[in-house]
């Protein structure tokens, strides 16, 4: 790795492309585990009943509650995409990147007190 590389890894663009890809592939990863669980439903209220006493258990709010924060930051990180590739304005990345990922802890602390509430 050159010089350019490490300093380009430090820099906090890079950091919220790594977070909107990486929230982005999560998010994929966990679309086929809800389709199945929604799939329950075809079988009648009984199967879907029994596949949503699984979400009871602490470990799948918290699970819940990550999701909600991956969710957040890929649509401000996407927004912020959008932003500067098509807004008139050229301002400095670091607001767009603070403002991404201060609406990211807003939403998965408003979900989490919604949660636990």
């Amino acid at each position: 790795m050159n010089t350019l590389d490490a300093r380009a890894r430090r820099h906090p663009v890079y950091w919220a492309y790594l977070l909107h890809r990486l929230s982005g592939l999560a998010l994929a990863l966990f679309l086929p585990l809800h389709f199945t669980l929604l799939a329950q439903a075809l079988d009648g209220a009984s199967g879907l009943d029994r596949a949503l006493a699984l979400t009871h258990s602490p470990l799948v709010k918290i699970a819940e509650w990550g999701l909600v924060v991956l969710l957040s930051l890929h649509l401000a990180g996407g927004t912020r995409l959008l932003l500067i590739e098509f807004g008139p304005w050229r301002g400095p990345r670091k607001d767009w990147i603070a403002g991404a990922a201060g609406f990211a802890l807003a939403a998965g602390l408003a979900f989490a007190l919604a949660l636990f509430a």
